[in-house]
């Protein structure tokens, strides 16, 4: 009841009651220029607070600049290192290959031939001849985007079953982007980017593969790696394009790492490896057609 008769009988708060009449009877001074110059200034006044605050918390902290300089110091370091071992490791890698003609200069025919099918085959002999390249393309034309959709881009499993049609067409040596592929070789996916033996490739991307390019193109349509590439390209827009050339000229790389090795008069023990893992067998003889047919092969 007191809430009701305090609604009915004294609708306005008394504080209120009480301003209107000091104001009614003089007592309030009228709000003049004074007022609104005061309210402006304060104003400002914030308005100058928030945006110092507002700089002070963008700008960089040295810390984090000093940091940030270390770490690009210590990136262009390390790729200058990784650049000179590069430099010295095909430096080696060409000396052992003029010692390695000097030694044989007195050798048969047959060796000379044999020594160059295994280098083929082990991916350290460059080859030439004629072929077929294939090329895969991203939607996006191989710039990167953060609105880029993942399935209009070039995968690893894309390359690999380019890569695994033109083994199985006879291929002799096969190639992305100028890097060699073996028996060891790997192409694998680090988020959007595609490596291969652990070097980023950027699209679009050329496999070239040596050898019979009728035999190459008919293992490319007997396998559906074709109609697949049509596939890619009607529903995600990723271009594709198989060309027939008369020479392809794919280098050679760095002679494989040897773990186990044993003379080939010697006794076989039976604890031995059975292997090695450059693909070379155990009794020298190197990696032969049956090597190129089933160790080439770029497994998922």
């Amino acid at each position: 009841m007191t809430l009701l008769n305090e609604v009915m009988f004294r609708p306005l708060d008394p504080g209120y009651a009480d301003a209107a009449a000091r104001r009614a009877a003089g007592g309030a001074p009228p709000r003049g220029r004074a007022g609104a110059v005061g309210l402006v200034a304060l104003a400002v006044v914030l308005g100058l607070v928030t945006t110092a605050a507002a700089v002070q918390l963008r700008a960089p902290q040295p810390g984090v600049i000093a940091a940030r300089e270390t770490l690009e110091q210590e990136i262009l370091t390390r790729q200058g290192v990784a650049e000179e071992l590069s430099a010295r490791g095909a430096a080696l890698s060409a000396e052992i290959e003029q010692l390695q003609g000097e030694a044989l200069t007195g050798a048969s025919a047959d060796v000379l031939q044999g020594l160059q099918a295994e280098g083929a085959l082990t991916g350290t002999q460059a080859v030439e001849g004629e072929g077929v390249v294939v090329t895969l393309d991203d939607t996006s034309g191989g710039l990167s985007s953060d609105d880029v959709d993942a399935s209009s881009l070039v995968h690893d499993s894309d390359l690999q079953r380019v890569v695994n049609a033109l083994w199985a067409g006879g291929a002799e040596a096969v190639a992305i982007n100028d890097q060699r592929l073996t028996g060891l070789s790997a192409i694998r996916s680090a988020g959007d980017a595609v490596l291969v033996d652990l070097q980023p490739l950027v699209g679009p991307y050329r496999v070239e593969a040596v050898g019979d390019p009728d035999a190459l193109r008919t293992s490319l349509l007997r396998s559906g790696t074709s109609d697949f590439l049509q596939l890619l390209g009607t529903q995600y827009g990723i271009r594709s394009s198989v060309t027939t050339q008369s020479r392809i000229d794919l280098p050679g790389r760095s002679a494989p790492t040897l773990f186990f090795a044993q003379p080939p008069d010697a006794t076989v023990d039976s604890d031995a490896p059975a292997g090695t893992t450059d693909g070379t067998t155990t009794d020298g003889s190197g990696a032969g057609p049956d090597a190129h047919e089933t160790g080439q092969e770029i497994v998922e």
